[in-house]
């Protein structure tokens, strides 16, 4: 039996409670978690604007070390430090074959297969295939990436999804290049990661733009040169910092149609402006067919970061090794499973950066 944190219906409070998990049968990997972080991802998969199979355990940003691998599994062995890969490529469906594997048709199929049991014998689905808000999980082996050396395990679990979605809206959707300015609105960890990647990439100005006065330290510390207290005169303050032209790329990193609007409004005529942040269906945004002519900009959505997971790791820790990116500076709570809740409380409140469970 291990500990985890169960989401038992869409919408009901996470139970903290013990489970059984199988060893890992042909092509699995059992692993010790040794941190996971709270993302707004499994905020939004507990009040059902992302749908998942329930009763479920959450978590899919994980970081631990290999127990038992079932037969056929021999790129890692029992000791290998992991980052889980909450989506992994089939590589054969028609966005794989275009080399797009961010946006695999069968990327979440593993999230409808029951992985484990409850002590009372219920059936658990893994949310968004790892299930990494437990002591230890058993994925397929193709959610298992080993970790490049020299990086702490624990920060290491940030690398399953903030920084890798961060860097990659900033570097693949986004391509900012050196010398342009970017605005990053919504300071979380997803936030964090986006705004030392602009700083990676060389940018001229970085904006950080938040609902909270507090976080103007994080973002500062994390690579931006401004900060902007979000408000209703959010893209004039941006024009006005750029030249009156706005930013040449804006990256929206909270999912609201109010603020993927105002990013959009703050992105200078022939601009980028990249949506990271995952909304609701009842969240629309407008915009009328003169507007779309008139400033010639580009708006795109960002799935993972536009990332390939075995591609990018290596150049991240490339990063981290040369004191490029900060992992520790995306966290700002290490807690235990019990608090998740009050975790998710503090992201609806617009509060904290990273929340990280350190098992």
């Amino acid at each position: 039996m291990v500990r985890a944190a169960v989401l038992p219906e869409v919408g009901a409070p996470l139970e903290i409670t013990d489970i059984e998990l199988p060893d890992p049968g042909p092509g699995q990997v059992r692993i010790r978690l040794a941190a996971a972080g709270v993302c707004h991802s499994d905020l939004s998969l507990s009040d059902g604007t992302m749908r998942v199979p329930v009763p479920a355990v959450l978590g899919h940003e994980g970081a631990g070390t290999v127990l038992a691998v079932g037969e056929g599994v021999t790129h890692v062995s029992p000791g290998t430090d992991v980052v889980l890969n909450w989506a992994p490529a089939c590589g054969s469906c028609p966005a794989c074959a275009r080399g797009e594997v961010w946006l695999c048709a069968n990327a979440l199929n593993g999230s409808a297969d029951v992985y484990a049991r409850t002590a009372a014998g219920v059936d658990l689905h893994p949310g968004l295939n790892v299930a990494a808000f437990a002591e230890e999980t058993v994925v397929p082996a193709h959610c298992v990436l080993p970790l490049p050396s020299g990086i702490p395990l624990t920060d290491a679990a940030l690398l399953g999804c903030a920084v890798l979605t961060g860097y990659g809206a900033v570097h693949h959707s986004a391509r900012v290049q050196e010398g342009e300015t970017v605005a990053v609105f919504g300071v979380g960890g997803v936030g964090l990661a986006a705004l030392q990647s602009a700083r990676i990439a060389g940018a001229a100005k970085i904006v950080a733009v938040d609902v909270s006065p507090e976080k103007e330290e994080l973002a500062r510390a994390a690579g931006a040169t401004d900060y902007v207290v979000a408000s209703a005169g959010t893209a004039r303050e941006i024009r006005a910092l750029t030249g009156k032209q706005g930013v040449d790329v804006a990256v929206e990193c909270v999912g609201r149609a109010v603020t993927i609007r105002t990013a959009w409004e703050s992105t200078r005529r022939g601009g980028r402006t990249t949506v990271v942040g995952i909304g609701g269906k009842d969240q629309q945004v407008t915009f009328n067919a003169l507007e779309l002519f008139h400033w010639g900009r580009t708006l795109s959505g960002c799935v993972y970061g536009n990332c390939d997971p075995e591609r990018d790791l290596p150049v991240l820790a490339g990063h981290i090794r040369a004191g490029r990116l900060d992992l520790g500076a995306l966290v700002t709570e290490h807690i235990a499973l019990d608090g998740i809740p009050a975790a998710f409380e503090n992201m609806l409140a617009g509060k904290g950066g990273r929340a990280l469970v350190v098992f």
